[in-house]
């Protein structure tokens, strides 16, 4: 069955999110701050995370870091505050969505199994090109044999352009489908992203080709 970890220092709102959690057939299990939250991760493998923000002894970002590290569980943020600040930086951190409170529980519900199901299908692919192999389902990257350290939201980025080959895609383009996140402004985010990746592709560096007054491609 699928297990859902609700993370909130607010009893009511993890209530109703383990009533409506559970009437829609997932298991929950629940953490009341995000010291509780990483003990609980490292104990036990969970499909999705509801983290919320602001918690007493670990923040929400402090937990999604750590727990990443862990376990690359898919992670729906909470947060009383619309700051796009907060947004953007817990994208770069790997969060998979973001919902403000108040919040309908049914929408929550909806973009719980959008998450869950976006893992899923990613099924055993493969993607090789030459010594480069991306592992989909292993979220992992070797060059040569050897296995590149990347953050969740890097490997999000290569699997998103790797799969996307030869089709050139706009920096807005890249935030909606990678981050999902709707932003209009500065596009450092996707540029910061892609100068790491390149670093760590090392002599495959050059399959991620700049699109000049647009965005970026994969070619290969």
């Amino acid at each position: 069955m699928t297990k859902i970890l609700i993370v909130d220092d607010e009893a009511n709102i993890r209530e109703v999110v383990r009533e409506y959690a559970e009437l829609n057939g997932y298991e929950t299990d629940e953490a009341e701050d995000g010291a509780e939250a990483l003990e609980k991760i490292k104990a036990t493998h969970y499909d999705c995370v509801i983290l919320d923000i602001m918690m007493p002894k670990l923040d929400g970002f402090t937990v999604c870091r750590q727990m990443k590290q862990i376990d690359d569980v898919p992670v729906i943020m909470l947060s009383a505050r619309q700051e796009e600040y907060d947004k953007l930086f817990g994208f770069e951190l790997g969060v998979d969505d973001y919902v403000v409170k108040p919040f309908s529980p049914k929408e929550l519900m909806a973009r719980i199994k959008v998450v869950i199901d976006r893992r899923v299908s990613r099924g055993n692919e493969i993607l090789r090109f030459g010594g480069l192999v991306i592992d989909i389902s292993g979220r992992s990257v070797t060059v040569d044999d050897e296995k590149v350290l990347m953050t969740p939201k890097e490997i999000d980025l290569l699997i998103y352009l790797a799969r996307h080959r030869n089709i050139a895609l706009s920096r807005q383009k890249l935030l909606e489908d990678v981050w999902n996140y709707d932003y209009f402004g500065e596009d450092r985010t996707v540029d910061t992203h892609i100068k790491m990746l390149r670093h760590n592709l090392g002599k495959y560096r050059d399959c991620i080709v700049t699109v000049r007054g647009m965005g970026y491609k994969f070619e290969a």
